[in-house]
């Protein structure tokens, strides 16, 4: 039985502005000409080469629009997370018709013309990427790897108690190692003083090439999985179109009404039990809405619409079908003649900052605010003659972070897995605790549910976090054993990406930089030995431009304090300190220091 959620009215307009985002997001693979099919589509309207996904796109786009109207219908601040990224016709689509996209890009209209830039410029030379990228309004994700999307959405919700991310996960990237760990982001979130993340797992059973774990496992096993980890799913499944929309509109009622009420009584009375997160399943079809077949093979519902439908538009009868395909979202009804959409369907967008687009969590330099710093001077190490006295230089490190902590109560954490202490930061636990709202036993030391040291014994997620922190305005800085942040190797180039291309980006501003502190490092492994000994990171972080990226080597505690207040105050970087933890001869005193790391 489907729940009469959406009144007749409101799901007609609705179902509209989904087949408008269809219809651009299809327009974006294959048209360089003819926007609104004015005239008989041909050959030449055609782009020479396509490129793109259409399968995950329909999918993303019906939760686009009623993502729409819980924000307009109960007020709420929401960033959209796609982790299918490569679904980024879709994500262009939608914020084309909220109207942000022409804010940011004026040529890219909202008129025929427009329409037609906007369509030539996806995945052509000159033009956008294929996937939601820097350059899509609304991303902090970039979407060239899989794997990340959960835990960039719950960094970005830390301290950040007004924002919800809706973040889809598709089922190609839920086989992922780090997407598989990052559900159990869940025992980190206080909804004290954090915001909601709503994970939306969308189900449309293909890879490539293949089915999808998740999608062939029994209803049973699949809801008892994500109840296992400690969320309440809501399924919504189907095909048909008119179904779907009232069961989509339900299942996101009963999430908004469950975390207010999970955030309601932890703000009024305090945190007292790990609450139980609600979660979306979406099954619907590969490539809803597309070609039902092309040349005899079924299409819509397979592997076959992962990528472009119609590949070869040589082919006789490929261009009919896209024809058909193209009219069958009637654009006629959508736009008026000169290529707008019509206001009754542009009413159901939010407005101003509540557009995902538009919202300024997802441009994280416009809520920036400097750390307030403690004189980094004050913390040096006495050094009479060089080599006259040993220090760690971790350690004397630990204590001015101790102090960037407490004076910088709701927009610094440290990430670390599991290698706070080992690193010598000790210090920070007098002022903090490790963070986790799971269980937590008499026997524990500093851990508690408000603690500002994220710790978990996966760098996949310590990174994943830091990055969603970061994006969305604050500062960190994670903690490593250096033979072991290998590990990251690929998160690490696909940031550096992002802060290179949104560094020649006008509208976004400059974030906080990805700090890292690598200790055990190669030269000193008295405990472990040959397996933690690996200075190879330093190689990958050198192969990007210098203006994104910056590599210390401090050689004592002092110089190590000069670079720490450097790295924390820098914009748009991704600073790499390698520093010893082990006692060692300390040959700078704090002037020297000072002067060596301003040459």
């Amino acid at each position: 039985m489907t729940t009469k959620t959406l009144s007749a009215e409101l799901l007609h307009k609705m179902d509209g502005y989904w087949r408008a985002a269809n219809y651009l997001s299809v327009g974006q693979i294959y048209l360089f000409d003819n926007p609104l099919l004015k005239r008989p589509l041909t050959l030449d309207h055609i782009k020479p080469r396509l490129l793109g996904h259409w399968g995950t796109t329909p999918g993303l786009n019906f939760i686009y629009v009623h993502l729409n109207r819980i924000i307009t219908e109960f007020d709420l601040s929401v960033i959209y997370i796609a982790g299918p990224g490569h679904g980024g016709p879709g994500m262009v689509a939608n914020t084309y018709l909220e109207g942000t996209y022409s804010e940011v890009y004026p040529e890219v209209s909202q008129d025929e013309a427009g329409m037609q830039r906007l369509f030539k410029q996806f995945s052509f030379p000159g033009g956008i990427p294929s996937h939601v990228a820097p350059e899509t309004p609304g991303s902090i994700h970039e979407g060239g790897e899989l794997g990340y999307a959960l835990s960039h959405a719950f960094g970005a919700v830390f301290d950040n108690p007004e924002l919800l991310v809706a973040c889809v996960v598709g089922d190609g990237e839920a086989e992922t190692g780090p997407l598989a760990t990052s559900w159990h982001s869940n025992k980190f979130l206080n909804p004290v003083h954090d915001g909601a993340v709503l994970p939306i797992l969308h189900l449309n059973g293909y890879k490539i090439a293949g089915p999808t774990v998740l999608a062939r496992i029994p209803h049973a096993e699949l809801e008892a999985l994500f109840t296992g980890y400690g969320y309440t799913p809501h399924f919504v499944e189907g095909d048909d179109p008119t179904e779907m929309h009232q069961r989509m509109a339900a299942a996101l009622d009963a999430a908004v009404a469950e975390i207010k009420r999970i955030q309601a009584d932890a703000r009024a009375n305090g945190f007292r039990l790990r609450p139980r997160w609600p979660m979306i399943i979406l099954r619907s079809p590969k490539g809803w809405t597309g070609p039902i077949s092309v040349d005899g093979k079924p299409t819509e519902g397979t592997f076959r619409s992962h990528q472009v439908p119609m590949g070869d538009m040589s082919h006789p009868g490929h261009v009919k079908i896209l024809q058909e395909w193209l009219q069958s979202y009637r654009p006629q009804e959508l736009f008026d003649p000169q290529g707008k959409l019509i206001a009754e369907l542009a009413a159901l967008a939010p407005t101003g900052l509540r557009r995902m687009g538009a919202n300024p969590y997802a441009n994280g330099g416009l809520l920036l605010h400097d750390l307030r710093l403690p004189d980094f001077r004050a913390y040096a190490v006495s050094v009479p003659t060089p080599g006259a006295v040993d220090a760690e230089a971790t350690r004397v490190q630990g204590e001015l972070i101790r102090d960037v902590i407490k004076i910088n109560p709701a927009n610094f954490r440290v990430f670390s897995p599991d290698e706070t202490s080992s690193n010598r930061w000790g210090a920070v636990f007098e002022v903090t605790n490790r963070c986790s709202t799971a269980e937590i036993l008499p026997g524990d030391e500093h851990v508690a549910p408000d603690g500002r040291v994220m710790e978990m014994l996966s760098e996949h997620q310590c990174e994943g976090w830091l990055e969603g922190y970061l994006l969305t305005g604050r500062h960190g800085f994670f903690s490593c054993y250096e033979a072991f942040i290998h590990i990251v190797d690929s998160m690490f180039n696909q940031h550096a990406k992002w802060l290179d291309v949104a560094g020649h980006i006008p509208w976004r501003r400059p974030i906080g930089s990805l700090n890292y502190l690598l200790s055990s490092h190669v030269w000193r492994q008295d405990h472990n030995g040959f397996s933690h000994q690996d200075p190879g990171f330093i190689d990958i972080v050198a192969n990007k431009k210098a203006e994104i990226i910056r590599v210390y080597l401090p050689p004592d505690a002092n110089t190590l304090l000069a670079v720490t207040d450097q790295c924390l105050r820098s914009r748009n970087f991704v600073n790499v300190v390698v520093a010893g933890k082990q006692p060692a001869p300390q040959w700078l005193d704090r002037d020297a220091a000072i002067a060596h790391c301003s040459a």
